[in-house]
């Protein structure tokens, strides 16, 4: 209940500020429309903007799904055999040097203007964290844990210290690098739809853009956030749910 009473006094002085800059600074509604315009838009459009949201969605979840899964396999293998990390290990590096606007004209080209290409940028987009940060607490196992499987475990040990030892302690490294693909999968997702689509929000922007609608587009916009923020939240419930026995450390950091 806390957590709800301050998020609505976040949303609150956002909008205050948001109509006082809109208002003191006179600006034009094509360049910044008040809240209010803002509001009238999404009721009125309700009904599209659902539709797109939900499109958008779909192609979100899919991608977050298919990315953490790619990631996870690529991380074990990186962190199982030297080979792959000589091999592999440069070149999943070297790919973040390229920019994702570079790559998305190509997948609607080779996949269409469907979700197919909608899902594997989302995919793109979210395999790096989740590889990066669970490779990191694969490798960064405490010495000790690993020293005590080698006494006590029978050969051949290797994927049994993996299994059983290395994975549950990554866990929480893995978590944190899910928690970074929940904030960051709808970018790949609009950045699609951008490029090439016939649905979704980041369509329905492009769309209000060429007709000056910018209400609208400031209304897809919101929609956009809501969905990112829901989906962070939504991650982190079921992440701290499969890891009661890593809590959350406290914020000692913080005054009084």
């Amino acid at each position: 209940m806390k957590s709800l009473g301050r998020g609505l006094v976040t949303l609150a002085s956002f909008l205050l500020v948001w109509h006082a800059v809109a208002k003191l600074g006179n600006l034009p509604a094509y360049i910044l429309p008040e809240p209010w315009a803002v509001a009238l838009s999404l009721w009125h459009h309700s009904g599209a903007l659902f539709h797109h949201a939900g499109v958008t969605a779909l192609e979100i979840v899919l991608g977050m799904a298919l990315g953490a899964l790619l990631g996870c396999a690529s991380a074990l293998a990186l962190s199982y055999s030297r080979r792959a990390r000589r091999w592999v290990l440069p070149l999943l590096i070297a790919s973040q040097a390229i920019p994702v606007f570079a790559i998305a004209p190509l997948l609607v080209l080779w996949l269409g203007y469907g979700l197919g290409s909608k899902i594997a940028m989302a995919t793109l987009i979210i395999y790096f964290p989740v590889t990066a940060n669970f490779y990191d607490g694969l490798r960064h196992t405490q010495r000790g844990w690993l020293d005590l499987a080698r006494v006590m475990l029978p050969a051949p040990r290797r994927w049994a210290v993996l299994r059983h030892i290395a994975i549950p302690a990554a866990l929480p490294a893995l978590a944190s690098g899910l928690r970074v693909a929940a904030a960051i999968a709808p970018i790949g997702a609009v950045i699609g739809e951008w490029v090439g689509a016939s649905a979704g929000l980041g369509y329905l922007m492009l769309h209000a853009n060429s007709r000056m609608q910018v209400d609208l587009m400031f209304a897809a916009l919101l929609v956009l956030a809501a969905l990112a923020v829901g989906l962070y939240f939504l991650v982190d419930a079921g992440l701290r749910r499969l890891l009661p026995w890593h809590p959350a450390a406290p914020d000692s950091f913080e005054s009084d």
